[in-house]
């Protein structure tokens, strides 16, 4: 198995001016829900509000982050990105303003969708970009590539938040709001500016059928279950080891074990993306969701902080490579033309699972305790596993060759 290499990869021509900026908007993305919610929670006190007005950019976020990709796709980045930008700086803005005018609840909540709804899918664009670049004849370094990208999404969510966090700590919500904003469409503006790097967009290229395009295909669903899936288990381990450490009496060790969960999946993906696996993604894939669920099961046995801790760093080591696993499954089992769509719908899927199970794992913390929420994400693991054998012939079919016309347009 040959060492990848990120330096080589990067050092592909326009490869790094696309991915710092993506990285840099990144950063703002993973900032902005968070600072909506501290934003709001600081002028009106409280958290009812907050978490509503976080709730709509979410959900805002899941519904049109396709819709936008959906364009993105048939435009191209550079004549969609600008507009969508300006759009989402123009509702961060009316946003701030409703805030500082003591706007009533509803109108926050409204202010929070229409800033959701805009969001820039930069994770996607770069994700699109690298395909574009490495598939017609340096395909064999995807695995790193898409390694590269789970890991610039770890550090967005790793500095974001914890950015935010400090910022709202000092008694600046408001200054948070707008360094995310700022950082998102900075970033978007840059990436947009990267004409040379940009997939053609679909209208530009040659006819293909309609099943080319399409995306109701049975890897596709496989893919969105597991990304569902995913999004569960990060929803239930949010609620369920904040709860834990509480129960112990130890509410301060929550941070810490969420710090070096992360720590430990940026980790892994940096060394997953520096070897070439012999094995296929799809067998990867099971492995990697296999080892999850063994590991998430571990965590209904713990009794104390530290072996939490333990616990949880075993398990985010998974994380990050089968991050990368789903956007390689996703880049050979779909049309280009449709592409940053399927990025799109499985972040969406994702978020969506994640929602879902913050509600749901409350509920059965409740119940039962920590140990509820730790059996609905190891449920959600074991959920993947199973949706990874079950898929296992779709996944496994062979990459859609390129035609003359698309060869050609690479």
């Amino acid at each position: 198995m040959p060492s990848a290499n990120y330096r080589s990869l990067l050092r592909t021509p326009g490869a790094l001016a696309f991915f710092l900026p993506a990285l840099l908007g990144r950063v703002g993305v993973a900032m902005t829900g968070l600072s909506i919610v501290w934003l709001v929670h600081g002028r009106t006190g409280s958290f009812t509000s907050a978490g509503l007005a976080g709730g709509a950019f979410a959900v805002a976020d899941a519904v049109g982050a396709p819709q936008l990709a959906r364009l993105v796709d048939r435009f191209g980045q550079t004549r969609v990105l600008p507009p969508a930008l300006l759009a989402h700086a123009a509702a961060v803005a009316v946003l701030v303003a409703l805030v500082a005018a003591g706007a009533s609840a509803p109108l926050l909540v409204l202010g929070g969708a229409q800033a959701g709804a805009s969001v820039p899918q930069l994770a996607g664009m770069s994700a699109a970009r690298w395909a574009h670049l490495l598939r017609a004849d340096r395909a064999a370094e995807l695995p790193t590539a898409f390694a590269l990208e789970s890991i610039g999404n770890a550090v967005g969510y790793l500095v974001g938040p914890a950015t935010i966090s400090a910022l709202a700590a000092a008694g600046h919500p408001m200054a948070g709001t707008v360094l995310a904003a700022s950082l998102s469409v900075g970033g978007g503006l840059i990436l947009a500016a990267q004409r040379g790097t940009a997939p053609s967009p679909a209208c530009d290229g040659a006819a293909h059928t309609r099943e080319d395009h399409s995306l109701l295909s049975g890897a596709v669903l496989v893919l969105v279950g597991l990304n569902l899936a995913i999004g569960v288990y990060f929803g239930a381990m949010q609620v369920s080891v904040t709860a834990f450490a509480v129960e112990h009496g130890a509410p301060g060790t929550a941070a810490p074990v969420f710090a070096a969960s992360n720590c430990s999946g940026l980790l892994a993906g940096w060394l997953y993306g520096l070897r070439r696996w012999r094995a296929a993604a799809p067998v990867q894939l099971l492995a990697a969701s296999g080892a999850l669920t063994a590991g998430t099961v571990l965590l209904l046995a713990v009794g104390s902080p530290l072996g939490l801790g333990l616990v949880v760093v075993l398990t985010g080591v998974t994380i990050t490579p089968l991050l990368a696993l789903f956007s390689m499954l996703t880049e050979s089992t779909v049309h280009r033309a449709v592409l940053t769509q399927a990025f799109s719908w499985l972040g969406s899927a994702s978020a969506a699972g994640s929602a879902v199970a913050a509600a749901v794992s409350g509920w059965a913390i409740d119940s039962l305790g920590p140990r509820g929420g730790f059996a609905l994400a190891a449920s959600a693991a074991a959920a993947m596993t199973l949706q990874g054998v079950v898929g296992l012939r779709l996944l496994r079919a062979p990459k859609r060759q390129l035609t003359r016309a698309e060869a050609t347009s690479n």
